[in-house]
């Protein structure tokens, strides 16, 4: 399993051409307490660079940008009711959505670990 990130702070953990997508704990910090999600619904699909969702938080509203093409296979419903918990565990239990991923050369264009921890720092 290959963990990747994008600049818009968004992790992608990749299992055969399945992908779990959800925010990195430094985008959590960041936003501070999440109040709200607005997540799109399985079997929507989108692009590279669409919003596919939205984050509000006490400071500020964020966007979800997809990362790369793809379709929501499923979405983690327990958010809509706990938003809270994106803060808690960003990257584990606070995942986003589960998506096929529709063209997996795009992969390529996202940041490996070590990467994205020099981006944040």
């Amino acid at each position: 399993m290959t963990t990747y990130y994008s600049e818009d702070h968004e992790w992608i953990t990749v299992e055969g051409d399945t992908a779990t997508l959800g925010i990195t704990a430094h985008a959590a910090e960041q936003l501070g307490d999440v109040v709200f999600i607005e997540q799109k619904e399985a079997e929507d699909d989108f692009e590279k660079g669409d919003e596919i969702g939205v984050i509000e938080s006490v400071k500020a509203a964020s966007e979800i940008i997809a990362p790369l093409d793809g379709v929501v296979v499923s979405v983690n419903e327990e958010l809509a009711d706990e938003p809270d918990k994106l803060n808690a565990d960003p990257e584990g239990a606070a995942w986003i959505y589960k998506i096929k991923i529709s063209n997996p050369e795009q992969l390529n264009e996202l940041m490996n670990a070590d990467a994205y921890k020099a981006l944040v720092e």
